[in-house]
């Protein structure tokens, strides 16, 4: 796929639902008691690899329009007839891991050729310690794995860097097991597991500890099917905002995108670098605040990034390369070796691609430094099959000065089914071959 350099991009879109939320409200909806009615369901792959996992569990999952899903739950997880296979969802395995392990149940959990890369121990050990039992079909740490569910007692546990899909997963098998379940985090990360919880009638404790949090749920609470309204994801959103700020003449304004102080790093960075962003129309929609954001054109500068920042936005900070890319002076990008465990190591891909593109790069075992200015473009990025590679790629070659071409861009669908053609409504020349 080729993205050529843009004159101009301009008009409003609405963002795709939110990935994380639209894993949640899949699962919570399968482990509650009656219906839950889902609207704006992101509908990548990513997604529906859970939703099948979740029908797999015995719950009834339905398709009732464009992003318009009901899920009725029957009181817990039954056990499945074959092989939970959650594709590239690496937010969807560790979640379905973590609910499922509450249960009396053995399930093997596979996926395909990326995700069976990704390590698993960050979950099994603590869920391991709940009382729930593994067994490698291969290699340690990695799937296919089997896990066998029940009989769990709750624990404390101290993260030793912040995850939202790690302590999601031990507050789900938390709500199955003996006792009290406590997740301490050192920075905060996201906090949708612990908002729908709530919305689906479970009790949750959240007091401040330091720079983090401190997580509460006894065990033994029921969930209840509720209506779930999904806002935009700020992940995607920032796609075409970022096209928005790096082309010249460029006003975009993306509707819908939910605006969760713990998922806007990404957004107050580029304020930092001095991008015109702007918010309207801010309002409440499904337990969220969720806004309209307009990204014009702007003259960049590069700034360093607080490391406390990165769990906020740990999925954006490859676009945030490319973006550095065509800003003045150094953008300083450290803390972010989770980025190398994601579906690639992404610091290492972004550090080629951009470099291959002409950019100044210096990569570090948890860094990226970026120095900014005309890009040449005119190159061919390997994405390892990574959606975010992928995507930031494209959008930098819009403002390049020669075409940039990605490989392998079949994997956006995961995230951003429709990335061509909204981008391509806004003016950008985006074409496959």
């Amino acid at each position: 796929m080729t993205a050529r350099p843009a004159s101009r991009l301009a008009g409003t879109v609405t963002a795709p639902g939110d990935k994380s939320v639209s894993h949640r409200a899949l699962i919570l909806g399968g482990m509650a008691q009656g219906v839950t009615d889902i609207e704006g369901l992101l509908e990548g792959e990513d997604i529906l690899a859970t939703a099948r996992a979740v029908a797999a569990f015995g719950a009834e999952v339905e398709r009732l329009g464009p992003g318009r899903w009901r899920v009725t739950g029957h009181g817990g997880f039954r056990q499945p007839e074959g092989v939970i296979d959650c594709g590239n969802a690496g937010t969807g395995v560790r979640l379905l891991m973590g609910a499922a392990a509450g249960y009396p149940i053995i399930v093997t959990f596979d996926g395909d050729v990326s995700l069976r890369k990704r390590p698993m121990k960050r979950v099994t050990t603590p869920l391991g310690e709940m009382g729930a039992r593994f067994e490698w079909s291969g290699e340690e740490d990695r799937l296919p794995l089997r896990l066998t569910g029940g009989d769990l007692r709750g624990l404390s546990f101290t993260q030793s860097v912040a995850s939202a899909q790690v302590k999601s997963a031990l507050l789900l098998a938390g709500l199955n097991a003996r006792g009290l379940t406590e997740v301490i985090e050192p920075e905060r990360s996201r906090d949708h597991t612990e908002r729908m919880l709530r919305a689906f009638g479970a009790e949750v404790q959240v007091t401040e500890q330091g720079a983090g949090w401190r997580i509460r749920l006894e065990g033994g609470q029921g969930l209840t099917g509720t209506p779930v309204a999904v806002p935009g994801d700020p992940s995607s959103a920032a796609f075409p905002l970022a096209a928005g700020l790096i082309v010249p003449g460029s006003e975009v304004t993306v509707e819908n995108v939910m605006l969760n102080p713990l998922r806007t790093g990404l957004f107050d960075t580029w304020r930092e670098m001095g991008a015109d962003l702007t918010v309207s129309n801010r309002r409440e929609s499904g337990g969220e605040i969720v806004g309209d954001i307009t990204a014009r054109h702007s003259a960049l500068k590069g700034v360093v990034v607080p490391e406390a920042r990165a769990a906020s936005m740990i999925d954006e900070y490859p676009i945030l390369a490319a973006t550095a890319a065509l800003a003045s002076g150094r953008t300083v990008m450290r803390g972010i070796g989770e980025m190398r465990v994601k579906e690639s190591d992404r610091i290492a891909l972004m550090a080629r691609g951009l470099a291959a593109c002409g950019v100044a790069i210096e990569e570090e075992p948890e860094g990226l430094i970026v120095t900014g200015g005309p890009v040449a473009g005119g190159s061919t990025v390997e994405t390892a099959h990574d959606h975010r590679i992928a995507m930031s790629h494209l959008v930098l070659g819009l403002a390049a000065r020669a075409p940039v071409s990605v490989r392998d861009p079949e994997m956006i669908a995961t995230s951003f089914p429709g990335f061509v053609a909204l981008m391509q409504g806004l003016g950008a020349d985006i074409e496959a071959g």
